[in-house]
């Protein structure tokens, strides 16, 4: 049959060729087509977010079905044909709601559409599942602990293998268990302009089901899901940002207070950097350097959404020696440093796909050099804060060893009481992980300059 160009299964299609081909990301390609008008239908927008992150966060173990099915390896087809298979697979062992020949016939009519030769393929290769789908045969647990993690809970087996090594293999089970879960939409009210209980109260007369965050005093969660959050009276008058819980405990972590000079050196678009004018109650000054021209212009703009006047943005490389006017000249630097990211695959599932055993080390060089170059704009007896969302002792606590090792004049010291003492381990670190408290895992580090 032929498969319109609107369908929600051609649409997942087409995005999870483009992350897998082109290294896109998942979230502003289903934000682009969520905003436009290619689906005006509630239900299609809702199935193709659960066909892409779905087919995502199981994508091991989808293409270990397929290759029980199929001569040769799932790596020698087509990525259309891979995504074909991946989203009818998901569809099948992950979803009820749509019959399981409709699920193959739109597979094959999207094969005829994208790549014909192949659609005997998709038609036989699903056909021979469907008989099997009781009896998977997964690797035994009892005979390759590693191998079973990493099938059925659809995680790279060098990244199972690893966090098997550090944290054995009952923490790895549950640590893969909590990044296949759908995260709930967490956001932040903005303290110059509204209260929490106030837009808490606000959104359930809305129809939302809002909860206030554990550990951030600024947090709000919603159950079953995020809905028109964007278009939400509070939303457009700048009185909340979207921003995970975890996200939130590290401008906290900064804990810095009115008429302060703040550097952000790696702020990205910008939600922590706002945070923190917040906190300061848009009195002082907040610098914030990025790379990317297009992430600043992101940050201008929610700033101004926020009512935040306090940032200057300044395009720059955090890993190049700070100029002039930047040395010894701020109370607080925060260096959430770029890294692998392996805190938010729940968010962000391709990136277990796209790392490879070494890269936590290529960054942990680069996240090296940045805190050496924000340590010199530090001025004496001020503060600096090492944050990352990744859960890898290389890019963590081996990183800050590191440098207090070269740095006689920082000492590492215990989070402020913004932070809850349960979120601190006994190194004095801040550690969050998605197993616990429905949060991202970061990993944060407070370090005082003596001098």
């Amino acid at each position: 049959m032929p498969i319109p160009e609107r369908s929600p299964r051609r649409i997942a299609v087409d995005i999870l060729s483009r992350i897998e081909t082109k290294g896109e990301f998942a979230e502003p390609l289903l934000d682009a087509v969520l905003s436009g008008s290619a689906l005006d239908d509630i239900h299609d927008r809702r199935l193709l977010t659960e066909i892409v992150y779905g087919s995502l966060r199981m994508r091991g173990r989808l293409d270990w079905i397929i290759g029980r099915h199929l001569r040769g390896s799932p790596a020698s087809l087509k990525p259309d044909v891979r995504n074909i298979l991946r989203t009818a697979l998901y569809q099948i062992h992950f979803l009820d709601r749509i019959p399981d020949y409709a699920v193959v016939d739109e597979a094959v009519g999207l094969s005829k559409a994208l790549d014909p030769a192949r659609s005997k393929l998709v038609n036989g290769l699903l056909r021979n599942a469907l008989r099997h789908r009781d009896r998977m045969d997964f690797p035994e647990e009892a005979k390759d602990p590693a191998r079973h993690l990493s099938v059925v809970h659809s995680h790279p087996l060098w990244l199972v293998r690893r966090w098997i090594g550090l944290i054995g293999f009952a923490r790895t089970e549950a640590l893969c268990r909590a990044n296949n879960e759908v995260p709930p939409c967490t956001f932040r009210v903005n303290r110059l302009r509204a209260r929490r209980d106030e837009v808490i109260l606000r959104l359930r007369r809305d129809g939302f089901d809002a909860e206030a965050c554990l550990f951030s005093p600024d947090g709000v969660f919603l159950k079953g899901g995020a809905g028109s959050l964007r278009e939400s009276e509070d939303f457009c008058r700048g009185n909340i940002q979207i921003q995970d819980e975890a996200s939130q405990l590290v401008a906290l972590l900064v804990h810095p207070e009115p008429g302060e000079r703040i550097l952000d050196l790696c702020a990205g678009a910008g939600g922590k950097t706002t945070h923190l004018a917040e906190i300061m109650g848009n009195q002082g000054q907040i610098i914030a350097v990025d790379t990317v021209p297009g992430r600043l212009e992101c940050l201008r703009d929610v700033a101004r959404r926020l009512g935040i006047g306090i940032v200057t943005t300044v395009q720059g490389d955090a890993a190049s020696a700070p100029k002039a006017a930047f040395r010894g000249a701020f109370d607080r630097v925060l260096v959430d440093a770029p890294c692998s990211g392996l805190g938010t695959l729940r968010r962000n599932p391709e990136i277990k796909w796209r790392l490879r055993p070494g890269a936590c080390k290529r960054l942990a060089a680069l996240q090296k050099t940045i805190l050496m170059q924000a340590a010199l704009c530090l001025r004496a007896g001020g503060t600096l804060v090492y944050s990352t969302c990744t859960l890898m002792p290389e890019e963590n606590e081996e990183v800050i060893g590191d440098f207090l090792a070269g740095h006689g004049m920082f000492g590492s010291t215990p989070p402020p009481a913004t932070i809850d003492g349960t979120l601190v381990d006994g190194e004095g670190f801040l550690r969050t992980s998605p197993v616990r408290g429905e949060m991202d895992g970061f990993f944060g580090a407070v370090l005082k300059k003596d001098r």
